[in-house]
């Protein structure tokens, strides 16, 4: 005995269909759910009007083989904190804010930079100083970031006009509170960098009197944490090559990226135009050139105190991203 089917061969083929259907369906959704479970997200770091706006603008943030999950943080010092707790993959930073952490055993590694002019890291005066170049800033109260490229430049520019530490005075300030020193005479000087220079020079009156030309590398390091090289190796150099592309393009169309920057920071357009092409700042190689350069800065940063002890900077920049990307 059987049970006769009540389904007509039409309605058995219908039937058919339907699993069929339903199996497929279920195939692609666990298809798209491994997919998303394999998804590789690289958590990046950023500063407002920084490399994401620059991504976007120059039409390089599109199809990524990836997902990016952006973090904006006020300044540098936040995304090295963040890539040392383990909180980031990838970053940026100057180069001199880069050694100090890696100074301090965090765990990172420049994977690809960019290189600005030096001459636009300068030390201003204001309009009426009597103080016309780096030999009469003997005796003089000099303004500039502890730690950073402030404290660096007054002290390498004092090295150089041959005047002792001793005999000038460092008022350790950040740059808002040394530009308002500075506009009402508390301060003879300020060291400082783009787009504070065009902003003073160009709003202000200020005027520079020395700069990093000779001193200062003016290095801005990609920077990954160890753990996200291991990982996302291809994400990494993926978004490298999209960074340095993005840079090109800014060169050619520093109207239309200033313009952007301003409307996203609220600073004056053509403050931002004129640090833009002053500062022609372009993608680079972790060459030996480059090693050298910031070993010889790094060791100058050591002997002013600045860095705790004297690095190897070799050890700190991965140089593998820069030789994937010229095979």
């Amino acid at each position: 005995m059987f049970i006769r089917s009540h389904l007509r061969p039409g309605g058995r083929r219908l039937a058919g269909a339907r699993l069929a259907t339903a199996l497929t369906l279920a195939t692609v959704t666990l298809a798209a759910v491994a997919a998303r479970a394999e998804e590789v997200v690289l958590r990046v770091g950023d500063q407002k009007g920084g490399n994401r706006s620059l991504l976007e603008i120059a039409g390089y943030a599109k199809d990524l083989p990836y997902r990016i999950a952006w973090s904006e943080l006020p300044a540098a010092a936040p995304i090295l904190e963040a890539l040392n707790a383990g909180a980031l993959d990838v970053g940026y930073t100057g180069d001199l804010s880069f050694l100090t952490v890696v100074a301090a055993g965090a765990p990172i590694k420049a994977i690809g930079g960019t290189k600005s002019d030096p001459r636009t890291q300068a030390i201003l005066v204001r309009a009426d100083s009597p103080i016309r170049s780096a030999a009469d800033l003997k005796g003089k109260r000099l303004a500039g970031t502890r730690g950073g490229w402030g404290q660096f430049l007054i002290s390498a520019t004092l090295e150089k006009a041959g005047i002792a530490p001793s005999e000038a005075t460092f008022a350790p300030l950040n740059p808002v509170d040394a530009k308002v020193a500075l506009m009402a005479g508390s301060v003879d000087a300020w060291a400082v960098w783009e787009p504070y220079v065009a902003f003073a020079t160009l709003k202000d009156g200020a005027r520079p009197i020395a700069d990093g030309a000779g001193l200062t590398p003016t290095i801005t390091f990609i920077v990954a944490s160890d753990s996200a090289i291991a990982t996302t190796r291809a994400a990494l150099q993926d978004l490298l090559s999209r960074l340095n592309r993005a840079r090109l393009w800014s060169l050619d169309h520093l109207d239309a990226y200033a313009r952007n920057t301003a409307a996203l920071t609220k600073m004056p357009e053509d403050v931002l135009r004129a640090a833009y092409t002053a500062q022609r700042t372009s993608p680079i190689a972790l060459d030996e050139g480059v090693v050298k350069e910031v070993q010889d800065a790094s060791d100058r940063a050591t002997r002013y105190g600045i860095l705790s002890k004297t690095l190897d900077v070799g050890r700190a920049v991965d140089r593998s991203f820069t030789e994937a990307a010229s095979n």
